[in-house]
């Protein structure tokens, strides 16, 4: 079971000279859930090495089991600081591709070729899709063989507009992700802000919040554990 996580190569938080980045409860928890059921994990960003981490991520007001965990893992810090250039990666070496959030995707990712393409052809190879919190923004401008946006007519969730104006975001964000994917068509849910939710439609895993992330990469387990043939058929009849 080989999966790919993209991260963010975005630092810049719009115009007011704060930092930005991956959230680290989105990246850790995943990966933690995920490598330890076996999975054999690489890491990718647009620009390759050190992606940047949002300052806020780190706080302690922030922190789980998983970020603590990962405060204390060498060997995670060094496979994070030398990710593969997002342009040299392939679908067809994995069997999943997982995208944490933080709002550096909203600016990179979600605009970047080599990630839109890449979602793509993981979705045309029947492989499933992962995202979580402000990452479902990378599915904006992935579209289907029809032309029309993926997301049109898909079951998915993202972070809220009430969760980003509880960050005071608002008005710094380039976009309200609720809004976009509502915008391109999708069918768009949610609960009550930083409740855990995970929406799963097909081959396509998305999650509200950051206290969604274990459960998007569970979902995701579970999804992988189905042999081709079902997936086939979940992907013939739902995507």
């Amino acid at each position: 079971m080989k999966i790919l996580i993209v991260l963010t190569s975005h630092s810049e938080l719009g115009n007011t000279g704060k930092k930005t980045g991956f959230w680290i409860e989105e990246f850790a928890a995943p990966y933690y859930t995920l490598k330890d059921a076996g999975a054999e994990i690489s890491l990718a960003s647009p620009k390759g090495g050190q992606p940047p981490i949002d300052p806020k991520s780190a706080e302690p007001d922030s922190q789980t089991a998983a970020t603590r965990r990962f405060d204390g893992d060498a060997t995670l810090k060094n496979l994070l600081a030398h990710t593969e250039i997002l342009a040299d990666v392939t679908a067809e070496d994995y069997d999943a591709v997982f995208y944490p959030g933080g709002h550096g995707p909203l600016w990179d990712l979600t605009i970047d070729d080599d990630s839109i393409a890449l979602i793509s052809n993981f979705l045309a190879a029947k492989k499933p899709v992962a995202a979580v919190c402000h990452a479902p923004a990378v599915l904006l401008n992935v579209n289907d063989k029809n032309g029309d946006p993926m997301v049109k007519g898909k079951k998915v969730t993202g972070f809220t507009n009430s969760e980003e104006a509880a960050v005071g975001l608002t008005e710094v964000v380039p976009f309200l992700l609720e809004d976009e994917l509502k915008n391109e068509g999708a069918v768009y849910s949610k609960k009550e802000d930083w409740a855990s939710y995970v929406v799963q439609d097909g081959l396509l895993i998305t999650g509200q919040n950051p206290g969604s992330s274990e459960a998007v990469a569970e979902h995701l387990l579970l999804l992988l554990k189905h042999d081709n043939s079902t997936l086939n058929f979940i992907e013939n009849i739902i995507l």
